[in-house]
Parts: structure tokens; sequence; C-alpha cells
């Protein structure tokens, strides 16, 4: 009976994770075909295949993405974006996520996103972080002198986090993309690494 129990769970384990992916891609894909046909049945009438609105919403992003890599569009879209960013609640709300999204894009990753371990002197624990900041310049007075980096420290399950200064001889950098640390934070970094397999033994 104790085998069934942990057998039950290591199957549980296997299919859950690729069940909810599944059903996320699911409910996304269902949501941009409702979406499509809802905006294209004046247009296309009784016209609709499986799928259109998956094609649609790429199109969509890929379009939009080009139009603000443009000078004129982007100063377009600040007039868009000044509701968003005066009203008190939802500037807040809108400037904490474009900035945590502009964290990600590519152009701020070839900026120098680092992920480091943050040791501090006399300590023997160890934090893993992402730098986000590589000077106080800029800042208003207060800070310690000297160089100094900003670090974000994610919590486990992404429930916060914290942002520490500290010298630039505490952090050390790893061998991590800013994409696996976020994920590895997300479960605690729980997931197990593979083992090497161990060496054949001489005769």
């Amino acid at each position: 009976m104790k085998n069934v129990y942990k057998y039950f769970f290591r199957g549980l384990i296997t299919i859950l994770p690729l069940a909810l992916t599944l059903y996320l891609l699911y409910v996304c894909v269902a949501w941009m075909e409702a979406l499509a046909l809802a905006v294209l049945r004046p247009f296309v009438g009784g016209f609709y295949f499986p799928g259109m609105g998956l094609i649609l919403g790429v199109l969509g992003i890929v379009a939009v993405g080009m139009l603000v890599s443009k000078h004129r569009v982007r100063r377009l879209l600040s007039y868009v974006e000044w509701p968003f960013t005066s009203i008190p609640v939802v500037k807040s709300i809108y400037s904490s996520l474009k900035s945590f999204a502009d964290y990600f894009t590519p152009s701020t990753s070839q900026g120098g996103q680092q992920v480091v371990i943050l040791r501090m002197p006399g300590q023997e624990f160890e934090l893993v972080g992402l730098v986000t900041r590589r000077s106080t310049a800029g800042l208003p007075e207060g800070f310690l002198p000297g160089e100094r980096v900003a670090v974000y420290l994610p919590m486990g399950y992404m429930i916060g986090g914290y942002t520490v200064f500290v010298p630039l001889s505490w952090v050390t950098p790893i061998d991590m993309t800013v994409e696996e640390a976020m994920r590895s934070s997300l479960i605690a970094w729980m997931a197990r690494t593979p083992q090497a397999a161990p060496a054949p033994r001489q005769e």
C-alpha cells in the first residue's frame, strides 16, 4: 500500500505541471479565438476557421512591437499613457508593472542584467539576487559613498522581494540567466538538478 501512495504522488507530480500548462494554453487560445470572432464578425460575416484568433493575436503583437519601435509612435503612446501615469493609484500600479516588464526586454538584457550571489562579510549564508542598478547616480542624496549596486532579492513563490544597496565587492556573478533565477525563486529553489552519471568502473 505504501508503494501505491508513492507511485500515485509521483504520477501526480509528473502530470500536474503538464495539465496546468495545457489548461492555461487552452484558456488563452480560447479567449483569443472568442475575441477575434467578436471583432471580425462584422467584416467577414460567417467566414471563420479555427486558429484565426491565435494567428491574429500573434500578428497583432508583432505589429504593435513594430509600431512602438518608431519614434513618432512612441511619442503618441506617451499621450495614451498619460491617464495611467497621472491618476495616483493607477500610476503606482501601471508604473510598477511597466518597469518590471521593461526589465526583461531584450534591450535591457543586453545592458548588463546579471544574476549574482550576495555574500555579507562575516556571514556564512548566501543570497541569490538580480542586479537592477549599478550605481547610485541620479538617486537622492543620503546613500553611503562608494561603488554600490542595487540587488533585488526575490522571495519564494513570488510573494514579494527586497531591494538592497550593497558594495560591489559583496556580489559575485554566477552563470545563470534572469529567467532561470526567477523561475527557481518562484518554486523556492526546490527543483532538483540532474546528477552526473557515475563514471564506469575500470576492471
